[in-house]
């Protein structure tokens, strides 16, 4: 991996510039221009040191070809179900590919069994991308007043239905005013699930 990839995974996920990241890292913008277009390829080890602290990894071993892991962290808990209060409790790390990195910005730990019909199961972890935008039919993490859940969300007439993937869930529906009052809120896209036996 060489600096442009770094550079350009960084952009994409947190949608700064070249002079957003020139200016935290105290270097000119066309020196970050020079990284990202792959016209410089070795930076100092101060470089590669902030540049690790920005993109909350370490760059070095990846700089010189070695593999890496690359971590992001488990937030807390989401429920498969309902009833479960929201509480940002950071319960530990789990190793992530780049691409996870580049698309995701933490995991949370399911409990219950409300999406097992979609393949994320009790204890399962699930990469989340934080957004508060989703597109019907996809699945995400909702907060409905102070609590949270993971459900398939499907818009319709006004109104959010929480779909569970699982016969024994009811769906859960939610009028224009109780969105607004409760709130309901979408806090998250689900990318991916990982299920350890």
């Amino acid at each position: 991996m060489e600096i442009k990839d770094i550079i350009k995974a960084y952009e994409l996920k947190t949608g700064l510039n070249d002079a957003n990241i020139a200016n935290k890292l105290g270097v000119s913008r066309s020196t970050v221009s020079r990284w990202r277009n792959g016209e410089v390829k070795n930076v100092s080890n101060d470089i590669a040191e902030k540049l690790s602290t920005l993109v909350g990894y370490n760059i070095l071993p990846m700089l010189k070809g070695f593999d890496t892991s690359i971590t992001l962290p488990i937030l807390g808990y989401v429920k498969g179900g309902y009833d479960l209060f929201a509480e940002e409790n950071y319960i530990g790390e789990e190793e992530s590919s780049l691409e996870e990195c580049k698309q995701g910005d933490y995991y949370l730990k399911v409990e219950g069994n409300s999406m097992v019909g979609v393949g994320i199961m009790e204890g399962s972890l699930v990469l989340v991308k934080q957004t508060n935008h989703l597109e019907s039919g996809e699945i995400g993490v909702v907060m409905i007043g102070d609590e949270v859940t993971i459900k398939r969300i499907i818009f319709k007439n006004k109104m959010i239905i929480l779909e569970a993937a699982n016969s024994d869930i009811e769906n859960r529906y939610f009028t224009s005013e109780e969105i607004k009052n409760l709130p309901v809120r979408i806090i998250g896209k689900v990318l991916s699930s990982k299920t350890y036996y």
